[in-house]
């Protein structure tokens, strides 16, 4: 179902880039030692990460907007596929739905853009 992808991706894949966009701001490098401890995070572990690091204090309350919406995410898609099929075929309930994954991808881009502001490894990432 593509709006368990929207979700699922968009966390695993920009609380990565996201982690190394910190590191690369604190060191001026990401190290493979960075990167392997990364990956033996998980996404969630990664915003916890993030949301501890002091100079993200601007963005922590994003951050707790992203991982509300992520758990709304994981309660709604606690279901059977019959469940889910018939969630979404409602078109009041859908349409909520995927307002809340294009605003989960909203507040992505908002962390990405406040955490990659004057940062070289973030254009690097979009260019």
């Amino acid at each position: 179902m593509n709006y368990k992808l929207k979700h699922s991706r968009l966390l695993t894949c920009y609380s990565a880039l996201l982690y190394l966009l910190v590191v690369y701001g604190k060191n001026g490098t990401v190290s493979p030692t960075d990167a392997t401890h990364m990956i033996s995070l998980t996404p969630t572990q990664r915003l916890e990460w993030l949301s501890s690091q002091p100079q993200l204090s601007g963005t922590r309350t994003t951050i707790e907007r992203l991982v509300t919406s992520y758990e709304h995410f994981l309660q709604v898609t606690d279901a059977s596929k019959n469940d889910l099929v018939a969630l979404f075929g409602d078109k009041v309930r859908s349409k909520q739905y995927w307002e809340s994954a294009y605003t989960f991808g909203d507040l992505v881009f908002e962390i990405l853009q406040n955490v990659g502001k004057e940062n070289r490894f973030y254009r690097l990432l979009v260019v």
